[in-house]
């Protein structure tokens, strides 16, 4: 008998305490990750940092994350569920009080470091919790919950920083979430309970430092490349080198006996197809995050908070969709949602992909929620149906898979919208008489978006072929 079954046998493992616990800190988590998004202008200004200083506040928080997520299936299985909780409560609060009170920019981005930290360790451990403690017939239901939590911080992170910055200062981003940490933190100490079998793999220094070196190289060169250009030449050598450690490290993983990280995950179908779905899907949701909020502003002319409140209906409805989702899921499984969805983000894709200065403002409401309707019937079924298929030893390696490809998509998907986008806005400017005036600049920044969006079009068009390959993979 393991010793997590005599452990369960003494001490009945109590799922929804566990789960409320994960989902109020993987909530602020998020919100973290999208909310400052909204205050680097006002950072610029403050700290007298340019823009390409100020991204690496996002540039060091998808670096570490994409660092560190690698990692998580050897931490998950080298110590306990609680202990890996609390030490990302511990980073979550203290890099959150370190930016709160950042009187300079270095120290802000050290708090967003730190913050990342606990980000890192504890989404891939929620996932893997969530596979051990829930039976499979229920696992689309709560991967639809958390969905709904989950969604829920990056529709509110830009409207809430829009308001706190408008009436307060961007120090309030980071003091409204210390209450919430705080109570998870109590949660944790009350409720969260030991549910991994601890195997201690050894230690594999190598595969540490290939995964740092691959990962973070390719994330890093994708996000400074929007900023840089792709021709520069830490953009080419970060990715090239990134991807050279990468390969490295993959031979490394398939040669050892117990390695860091278990890349024959990739021989079950379900799951390299769940994780070719999300990899597409997430670039889709990551580049609209951007392009969005600049075509709002800079395209049409609004102010912050009223683009972040533009966006908020999406993002609620996709909170809503995530519940029911999952429900439908564990009824019907994986093929009458993802294929619908996939042909739902097309068709709001294509719209977006046409849209003008002139475009109303309700319009944009409503593509962009269907747009995310779409995302709730892709993301959570794909996910949940390809680690259904693991062996349960395997979840660990599974979801830190999923969870680093989806910090890779994301890099990946805003400098490629950004570049595209940037190309479209120089080649209008190349037509116009006059680029000088308002006006141009605006519709030259619009028909940039609507390039990206055709990236966008062309990503939801790859998910769609690739969803009629899905089969449902409900089998224990």
């Amino acid at each position: 008998m393991t010793t997590i079954a005599k452990q369960n046998q003494q001490d009945p493992i109590r799922p929804v305490p566990i789960l409320l616990s994960f989902l109020i800190a993987g909530f602020v988590g998020l919100f973290s990750e999208t909310a400052l998004n909204m205050a680097l202008g006002s950072l610029m200004a403050e700290f007298g940092v340019v823009s390409s200083t100020v991204q690496w506040l996002t540039t060091g928080y998808l670096l570490t994350l994409g660092i560190l997520i690698p990692i998580s299936a050897f931490l998950i299985q080298t110590f306990t569920t609680r202990q890996l909780f609390m030490t990302s409560l511990f980073f979550s609060i203290l890099g959150t009080i370190v930016a709160g009170l950042a009187p300079a920019f270095g120290v802000l981005l050290a708090g967003r470091v730190i913050q990342a930290i606990g980000t890192g360790i504890l989404i891939p451990l929620m996932f893997n919790t969530v596979l051990l403690i829930f039976p499979i017939n229920k696992r689309g239901t709560i991967m639809g919950l958390m969905g709904l939590v989950m969604m829920a911080a990056p529709a509110t992170g830009p409207a809430l920083a829009g308001l706190l910055i408008e009436k307060l200062s961007w120090h309030w981003i980071f003091w409204v979430t210390l209450p919430l940490l705080a109570l998870a933190l109590v949660a944790g100490l009350a409720y969260m309970q030991n549910v991994s079998e601890r195997t201690m793999p050894k230690i594999d220094i190598l595969s540490i430092i290939l995964s740092t070196i691959g990962f973070g190289g390719i994330v890093y060169g994708f996000s400074i490349a929007g900023e840089n250009g792709w021709g520069d030449m830490v953009v080419i050598l970060s990715i090239g080198i990134g991807v050279l450690v990468l390969a490295l490290f993959a031979i490394r993983q398939l040669k050892l006996e117990t390695p860091m990280l278990d890349l024959r995950t990739l021989k079950y179908p379900m799951l390299t197809l769940g994780l070719l779905s999300v990899f597409a899907t997430f670039m889709v949701i990551l580049s609209t995050m951007i392009l969005l909020p600049l075509y709002l502003q800079m395209g049409i002319g609004l102010a912050a908070l009223a683009a972040g409140l533009m966006l908020l209906p999406g993002g609620i409805v996709n909170g809503i969709m995530s519940p029911i989702t999952g429900r439908l899921f564990d009824k019907f499984g994986p093929k009458w949602l993802i294929t619908p969805g996939y042909v739902v983000m097309v068709v709001m894709l294509w719209k977006l992909s046409h849209v003008t200065t002139t475009t109303s403002t309700v319009t944009i409401i409503l593509l962009h929620t269907f747009l995310f309707i779409g995302v709730s019937l892709v993301m959570m079924p794909s996910q949940t149906n390809g680690l259904n298929q693991l062996p349960r030893k395997l979840y660990p390696d599974g979801t830190a898979l999923l969870n680093t490809l989806q910090q890779v998509s994301g890099a990946v998907g805003t400098a490629v919208a950004i570049t595209i986008m940037s190309a479209g806005e120089k080649a209008y400017m190349a037509t116009l008489s006059d680029p000088s005036t308002q006006l141009a600049k605006s519709e030259a920044l619009t028909a940039g978006v609507r390039t990206a969006f055709n990236f966008g079009l062309t990503l939801a068009i790859i998910g769609l072929v690739i969803s009629f390959f899905i089969k449902s993979s409900r089998t224990e």
